[in-house]
């Protein structure tokens, strides 16, 4: 229930392979020689059905060369154009911008990496070749490190004010996120090929899209107060999200809206108010609703106990509670994907602004929850912020030394191999030690922010099948904005979030295409 907290090589094989060693593997190595002629040839179909992703780009020194295994999938692979084929051998091997020479293969089985003679000036490829897989992982070394994706970035339009966030993506290019208008108010906002739309609000100055929702199904949800005021004095979660002065004080309301039209969605009985985060594309809409209990959990302004919830679109929309981990009181659902995953906190009502309520990062699945980060550092602001369609899942864990969330850590889970840490930024000064993950795609390319203690360097960030990410400011070409924070990404590989214009001094919206 944490909205968005940035408001404003020595054992080669066993690292590739994330620790779980195959049975049986061979390590083929192509070493350019004059001894075997070896005729070029496209790869036969046989070797696409057989090949398997590598699981991350992680590289490894070899003296002078650099092993990087990366993806072979099918689509690359039926493209490749300079391949060589081993007479002996079914395996492809692509050279980059090298027309193929002679080259002799050698199979060697559970033997070291040997070291290259400084005369070689192509690659040394590596094969992790799992015999109980029945494939291949291909890996590939350059003397050179392949340039990095460069991205054509643009500024997204406003509603007049000094600061505007893309806060969501999906695989039509619709960015959604908020813009602020000239009295200071912020208003939900939609852009279609760079064209805003203004969502409008329930009736209250505010109304904002805080969460990647992702579906394409013409949807999108958020929040908004209603001209209602707040009956018990709550701030609720959505306070930090919208500008002063009037971020407080109006009953605040989950919203859906489609087709021009925008609607309230319902609260527990009992409860002020909700929040709503993300939709699939099933008519299922999840977040967090108030209920009617007096919780002596609940501090600050906080007073009604809040449950994760599930909204099955209607009409009528009906909405209905997770259940929580036993013992925690209060939750909140942040992410759904299209096979019905969602994933949140669980814990205690608290502040309603994550902290003691993000105790538990948890997955719904077929009714039942489950703590995906059971050992997790510290017992607040464990929140999980994105799923994808394969049911991975990123976000950020609390810091035991930091209880109000001043440093997070940022995690990507998967079920196959649990919790990993995405770890910030290497080589800034000052030194940074957040990290905080928002978005994934299914390519399991992860977005977000890496910042320095005091929060004054931070920089939107691109971990991409790595433990450490890469600055995008580093890969944005001309472009004058510097990129704060990265929200989400789709499976084009867009990102959207939000850039610093050092030119007006406003907070402006952007949108990245690779």
């Amino acid at each position: 229930m944490l909205p968005n907290r940035r408001t404003s090589a020595t054992r080669p094989w066993l690292a590739a392979t994330n620790g779980n060693l195959p049975s049986a593997f061979v390590a083929v190595f192509i070493q350019e020689s004059l001894k075997t002629q070896i005729v070029p040839q496209r790869v036969p179909n046989r070797i696409l059905e057989q090949a398997f992703a590598a699981i991350h780009r992680l590289p490894r020194q070899v003296e002078e060369s650099v092993i990087i295994p990366v993806p072979f999938r099918r689509q690359r692979a039926g493209r490749l154009e300079k391949v060589v084929y081993g007479k002996d051998t079914n395996w492809p091997f692509q050279i980059p911008n090298q027309t193929p020479k002679i080259f002799a293969v050698n199979i060697n089985y559970g033997e070291k990496i040997m070291s290259t003679q400084k005369r070689i000036s192509y690659l040394l490829l590596t094969f992790v070749i799992g015999a109980c897989c029945f494939g291949a992982a291909l890996a590939q070394t350059q003397a050179k490190t392949k340039p990095k994706v460069q991205y054509h970035v643009s500024t997204l339009a406003s509603l007049g004010g000094t600061s505007s966030g893309g806060n969501s993506i999906n695989d039509q290019s619709w960015v959604s996120g908020y813009s602020r208008m000239a009295d200071r108010n912020r208003h939900a906002t939609l852009w279609r090929n760079s064209a805003l739309t203004d969502l409008g609000t329930l009736g209250g100055p505010n109304s904002s899209v805080t969460w990647n929702v992702k579906n394409t199904a013409g949807i999108i949800v958020g929040i908004s107060q209603t001209a209602d005021p707040q009956l018990l004095g709550e701030s609720w979660s959505s306070a930090a999200f919208y500008s002063t002065p009037n971020n407080v004080g109006y009953i605040n309301l989950g919203f859906v809206w489609k087709q021009n039209q925008m609607r309230g969605l319902p609260n527990f009985p009992g409860g002020n108010n909700g929040f709503a985060t993300g939709a699939n594309n099933l008519g299922q809409v999840v977040g967090w609703a108030e209920n009617g209990v007096h919780d002596p959990n609940c501090c600050c302004t906080q007073v009604l106990q809040f449950r994760p919830a599930v909204w099955t679109l209607g009409p009528p929309d009906q909405i209905q509670d997770l259940p929580l981990i036993p013992g925690d009181s209060s939750g909140a659902a942040t992410a759904i994907n299209d096979n019905g995953q969602i994933v949140g906190i669980s814990g205690i009502c608290d502040q309603a602004v994550g902290r003691h309520s993000a105790k538990h990062a948890v997955l719904w699945e077929n009714g039942t929850v489950t703590d995906i980060y059971p050992d997790a550092p510290a017992p607040w602001w464990n929140t999980p912020t994105a799923i994808n369609q394969h049911g991975d899942v990123v976000g950020f864990a609390g810091d035991p030394a930091f209880v109000e969330g001043n440093i997070l850590h940022a995690f990507i889970w998967t079920k196959d191999n649990g919790i990993k840490t995405l770890k910030p930024l290497r080589g800034r000064v000052p030194e940074h030690v957040d990290s905080e993950a928002y978005g994934i795609n299914e390519a399991q390319q992860v977005v977000g922010v890496s910042c320095d203690a005091d929060q004054v360097d931070c920089r939107a960030v691109i971990w991409d099948h790595g433990v450490y990410p890469t600055d995008l400011n580093g890969l944005k070409g001309d472009y004058s904005a510097f990129l704060a924070l990265a929200k989400d990404i789709n499976n084009k590989g867009e990102i959207t979030g939000r850039a610093f214009d050092p030119a007006t001094g406003a907070l402006i919206a952007y949108l990245a295409v690779p």
